[in-house]
């Protein structure tokens, strides 16, 4: 009997060491766009019950801090057309006070780097502190945008005044 006790035991923690090993190993992990970075949160955004996106946040040390490069990235669940990501991004800017002179000339940017998704697609946008952000599709960069569009568009999912304040607490890793 003592010997299946000190199996028994042996197994229960050389599993316990494997369970956190693995778990150091996943948050010591790093996004290929922006490297050293870890994942702060993720949340999946939904509209009438249907999922649109996951959507991952990532920075140095899994910190969001000011002044320092970060990375969203949205892996799409659905086809969805360039002008209704553009115009959808447009809509949510608004909302949080982007400038509405500026639209026209934001909406063109925004159609250059911002291409058609199919369901699995990943569209990301790493912010790049005082020159604005960088676009990839598939982790192929698209091209770049000045820093107060980049401020209105990261708004959209970080702004306190977010649509999806539930979003933006599980991207921030504050969901409960």
């Amino acid at each position: 009997m003592d010997t299946v006790h000190n199996f028994l035991t042996r197994w229960l923690l050389a599993s316990a060491m494997a369970v956190c090993m693995a778990g150091i190993s996943l948050s010591a992990a790093s996004h290929p766009l922006l490297p050293g970075a870890q994942q702060i949160g993720q949340a999946e955004f939904t509209r009438f019950g249907f999922s649109i996106y996951q959507a991952e946040l990532w920075a140095p040390d899994g910190r969001l801090l000011p002044d320092q490069s970060f990375l969203l990235s949205l892996t799409y669940a659905r086809n969805i057309g360039r002008s209704q990501i553009v115009q959808a991004s447009l809509d949510e800017m608004q909302k949080l006070g982007a400038p509405v002179a500026l639209q026209s000339q934001w909406r063109a940017e925004l159609e250059q780097i911002l291409l058609d998704v199919r369901k699995g697609d990943t569209l990301s946008a790493k912010y790049v502190p005082g020159q604005g952000a960088e676009f990839y599709f598939q982790n192929e960069r698209t091209g770049t945008i000045n820093e107060e569009l980049a401020r209105y568009f990261f708004a959209i999912w970080l702004d306190e005044r977010t649509s999806e304040p539930a979003l933006r607490q599980s991207l921030l890793g504050l969901a409960p």
